[in-house]
Formats: C-alpha cells, sequence, structure tokens
C-alpha cells in the first residue's frame, strides 16, 4: 500500500481482523513522510462467488445488490441505509456458510434476507417478499 498523502511506501503497526464484517482493520505508518492512516480490507466476493439464478444462469455475486434491495424494502425507516448496510453484513457473512464450490442458490439468498428482515421488520420483511417470490 502506498501513502494516501505521498504515494510513498507504508509499513503496517496495528492491524485488527473485524469479524462481523469480514475485513482487516489496519493503521499504517508512511516511510517517507510519516503520515498515518487507516485501511480497511475485505475479499472481494464477485469474484470468487457466484450465484445459480432460477433460469440455472451463473452470476456473480453482488453485494450492492443485495444491499439495494434491502434499502427499499427498509425505505420508510429513519435510518434505512445505514440499516441496509449493516442487515447486507450479516447476510453476507451467514451466507458464506451455503456456499459449495464457490456457489451459491439465489434461493438461499432470498431466504437468509428473508429471515433477517422478518427479525429486524415485518413491514420490510413482507415488502422484500413480495418482490422476491
Amino acid at each position: 500500500m502506498v501513502c494516501i498523502h505521498c504515494g510513498s511506501k507504508t509499513n503496517i503497526y496495528n492491524s485488527r481482523h473485524q469479524r462481523r464484517n469480514n475485513q482487516v482493520w489496519r493503521r499504517r505508518r508512511c516511510i517517507s513522510c510519516g503520515a498515518i492512516f487507516t485501511t480497511t480490507e475485505q475479499s472481494d466476493l464477485s469474484s470468487n462467488w457466484l450465484v445459480l439464478n432460477k433460469s440455472e444462469d451463473i452470476t456473480p455475486f453482488s453485494s450492492d445488490k443485495l444491499m439495494v434491495s434491502i434499502y427499499k424494502s427498509c425505505r420508510h425507516r429513519d435510518r434505512a441505509l445505514e440499516e441496509a448496510r449493516s442487515l447486507t453484513d450479516t447476510i453476507v457473512q451467514k451466507l458464506a456458510s451455503k456456499i459449495r464450490n464457490g456457489q451459491i442458490n439465489v434461493k438461499d439468498i432470498s431466504r437468509f434476507t428473508q429471515v433477517a428482515l422478518n427479525r429486524f421488520d415485518k413491514a420490510a420483511s413482507t415488502y422484500y417478499s413480495v418482490r422476491h417470490q
């Protein structure tokens, strides 16, 4: 990683795994200018997970697409965007147990999302189930 201020190399001096988001938080220091900044690293699921759709097509997994569908279901809430992000992180973490040979069925994604939304907000769950049957 290069410094965001001067472009020189950096060293990591603190690193923590964030289990909930499946990320790594890192504190970095520039060798040249001494600037300190934080980065987070997360695996690119779109290049690692494939989704088997109802029509038997295989497409890359998109957590952004999942987040948008959750956001649309939660639009009636005051903090819909941040709640959708948090729910998406939770669902993606749960989906990891269903991955087989790098693939997951779209029905599993819908089911896990439906369960999470049902626990979170019944109205959002109803909206989601109508749109994703």
